[in-house]
């Protein structure tokens, strides 16, 4: 019945019933995937960076969700401010439904003062939805005795869905501690494979901070503790995450509780220019058993680059 209840709901949102209500793929890594938490976040690290994601939600159910992501950002200072492109797939029901997103962002930084800055980010993103129609079965394909065997009488719709879709959001940062909020989905475009009304809801975020030293001495091995909060909203979908992260030298562990569902149990590794992080959700609803969870694995390429000839501030917040 799970199996079969995540599909409905899968189809139901994509092919525009106008009951259903579609949500954004979730990454629990937020820090790690930057651009696609909050626009403002270009060109935050100054130099070159290169994110990976790949996220494997409730693979136990058949017709798993597998969302995976790459972005590129930097800064460039004759714009002043950040320039990034974010490349997302999510795929749905083993392929059935499947979501190609492409984005370019441009974020511009206001230094407030030598310890403050503000950045202010804007997205557009080129959308492509696919349905793969041959996936799909009907009531009226069942025989009682020979399960299905008919051919349908639904009407096939567009098996392509493109359009186009903005964001923005602004970030807030200093020597120690960071805030931002997002607004994806500004225009709410349509979405539907169907001539109906089925509009993308807007999704609204809001993140907040802070990066505490726990070494007061060069000598010893540095570590900080990092606590966290973020909360995102989709229509009818809420979300809160309340998350620490503890970090001693290259290694990083964190723990997030999110919505009373689930735990998220987090493990990364940071050395020079390389990151890479691996986390994997607790579920503790009534689905526990159903779902094993989700695995995420992140992988962050910071570059080396040459000094600014002035000030800038870059951000620090934890990179998972």
């Amino acid at each position: 019945m799970i199996k079969r209840f995540t599909l409905i709901l899968l189809m139901l949102a994509g092919l525009g019933v106008s009951e259903a209500i579609a949500q954004d793929p979730n990454f629990t890594q937020f820090y790690a995937n930057p651009l696609y938490l909050n626009p403002a976040f270009a060109g935050t690290a100054r130099c070159p960076r290169i994110c990976l994601n790949y996220r494997n939600q409730w693979p136990a159910i058949s017709g798993t969700f597998v969302t995976m992501s790459a972005s590129y950002d930097q800064h460039v200072r004759p714009l002043s401010g950040g320039i990034g492109v974010l490349v997302t797939n999510d795929r749905a029901g083993e392929g059935t439904l499947n979501t190609l997103n492409a984005s370019f962002i441009y974020s511009y930084q206001l230094n407030i003062s030598r310890g403050f800055a503000l950045k202010f980010g804007a997205q557009a993103t080129y959308v492509q939805k696919t349905l793969d129609w041959s996936k799909l079965t009907f009531g009226d394909m069942i025989d009682p005795r020979y399960g299905f065997v008919y051919n349908t009488l639904e009407q096939q719709p567009n098996l392509k869905k493109n359009f186009v879709d903005f964001s923005a959001g602004i970030l807030g940062y200093g020597e120690k501690f960071y805030f931002g909020g997002a607004v994806h989905h500004l225009t709410q475009p349509q979405q539907s494979f169907y001539d109906s009304n089925s509009r993308l809801p807007m999704k609204i975020t809001g993140h907040a901070g802070a990066v505490i030293p726990l070494t007061r001495s060069r000598f010893q091995t540095p570590s900080t503790i990092s606590p966290n909060i973020l909360y995102q909203r989709q229509q009818a979908f809420q979300q809160l995450n309340i998350g620490l992260y503890f970090t001693r030298g290259p290694i990083v562990g964190g723990l997030w509780y999110r919505n009373r569902d689930s735990f998220i149990v987090l493990l990364g590794f940071q050395q020079n220019i390389f990151r890479f992080g691996y986390s994997y959700d607790v579920t503790v609803s009534k689905l526990t058993n159903a779902t094993a969870g989700s695995h995420e694995f992140s992988l962050s390429l910071v570059f080396p680059c040459k000094k600014p000839a002035r000030r800038f501030r870059t951000i620090d917040c934890p990179s998972f």
